[in-house]
């Protein structure tokens, strides 16, 4: 497991390089070959593995999809190890603890309700010099505050305007944001009171929801503009985080 010199500080992107959707397995991939990693886990894989099975066999590795529902693991219709696992509970199978030299998720982290639960159990999981990558959507970008306040019945449907999917395989859950704030001095600070390195986390301003009202999409763009020229860790729409087990 290769091990870097030094943590690195805040960083801010334009959300066309936010490695979330199209540009994760790629984004993943190079992770995984830059730090040696032989066993990885995915949270919250659901419907949606990142990885393909021909990364896999290529990347040479063990690869496990976990979620909280066996349901979700069902709809994936690939063969890979699957485990179901909930990751904000004190008790979880001790099989898997210190197994793996990775453990990440993409766009699971603003589902989560305890965020110092979530990211203790996942040290609990790694290896030392073990790695822990997550993309993640954060307050306080406006669309992210009207999800986590308004009723669940309210936001599905806002969802469906705004953010038409195949709910089957891209099912809505609700938001929590718990821990989900862009690169901020106190964040740094939680990760490594947890016994984390923060080797990398990146702040990226702006979003897509304003598509259907062209006046209001120009607006955000513009602000996403100014923001990468003034950045602020509290507006960042979205984030990613690389940690490192000491």
């Amino acid at each position: 497991m290769r091990r870097t010199e030094s943590s690195a500080a805040a960083s801010y992107n334009a959300l066309s390089l936010f490695p979330g959707w199209s540009g994760a397995e790629a984004y993943v991939t190079d992770l995984i070959n830059a730090y040696s990693c032989k066993s990885v886990l995915e949270v919250g894989a659901g419907a949606n593995p990142t990885l393909s099975p021909a990364t896999v066999q290529n990347a040479s590795i063990s690869y496990t999809l976990s979620d909280v529902e066996l349901g979700e693991l069902a709809k994936a219709e690939l063969y890979f190890d699957q485990v179901v696992l909930d990751l904000e509970t004190t008790e979880f199978n001790n099989e898997l603890r210190g197994q793996f030299d990775c453990v990440f998720s993409r766009m699971v982290g603003e589902h989560i309700n305890d965020g110092r639960l979530f990211h203790e159990n996942i040290y609990k999981l790694l290896r030392p010099g073990g790695i822990s990558f997550h993309c993640f959507s954060t307050l306080w970008a406006a669309p992210f505050v009207v999800n986590r306040l308004v009723p669940e019945f309210i936001s599905s449907r806002l969802h469906k305007t705004f953010d038409p999917r195949d709910y089957y395989k891209h099912r809505k859950f609700p938001a929590r944001y718990s821990w989900c704030r862009g690169p901020s001095k106190a964040m740094f600070r939680r990760f490594e009171e947890l016994g984390f390195e923060v080797r990398a986390y990146s702040g990226y301003f702006g979003h897509n929801y304003y598509y259907k009202m062209p006046w209001l999409d120009m607006a955000e763009k513009l602000k996403a503009r100014l923001l990468l020229r003034l950045p602020s860790p509290l507006l960042c729409s979205y984030a990613t985080v690389l940690l490192q087990k000491k």
